[in-house]
């Protein structure tokens, strides 16, 4: 049987709360003052594009509000507008530079539902092509991505850069 290395899953696994302890990333990223380094791709007025650093599959990005609101109806109606546009931003980017051939889009609202980051509302945007859900996670408890994360980073920076204004 051959192993697939995965030391940076292991770290997150073992450490996942004090993940948490350092606040909500869908706050302290944007304020640390490095795009690159926080994985932050776009910034909206009152949202921003940040790229998963434990992503279910290459390309998997969120769009958050700026501000920490917790329940989907507590946004302002420009954060909604703002969040599912740049949703559909990022869907044609992604499609521009990956050529996924479809998507899951997702809100987990509570930690019932999923939710890493309950306190902060967040789309999931993942890129989905068949048959990248094969043995390997259901056998292997494995994911393999192809490509490190700062290259996807990269690549959708450039796409964004590409689409029509």
């Amino acid at each position: 049987m051959e192993r697939l290395w995965r030391p940076w899953r292991g770290a997150y696994v073992r450490n996942i709360e004090s993940f948490r302890d350092e606040g909500c990333i869908f706050c302290t990223k944007p304020g640390c003052g490095d795009d690159r380094a926080s994985l932050i791709l776009h910034r909206g007025a009152t949202a921003f594009v940040i790229m998963n650093l434990y992503p279910y599959n290459t390309g998997h990005v969120m769009v958050a509000p700026f501000r920490h609101v917790g329940e989907l109806e507590a946004l302002e109606e420009g954060e909604l507008g703002e969040l599912m546009g740049l949703a559909t931003m990022m869907i044609k980017a992604i499609k521009v530079e990956m050529q996924p051939q479809g998507f899951n889009l997702g809100i987990n609202l509570g930690k019932p539902a999923g939710a890493g980051y309950d306190e902060h509302v967040h789309i999931h945007i993942v890129p989905r092509w068949q048959g990248d859900t094969n043995f390997m996670p259901v056998v292997g408890e494995s994911k393999v991505m192809p490509e490190s994360i700062e290259g996807t980073y990269e690549r959708l920076l450039r796409a964004l850069g590409e689409l029509p204004r």
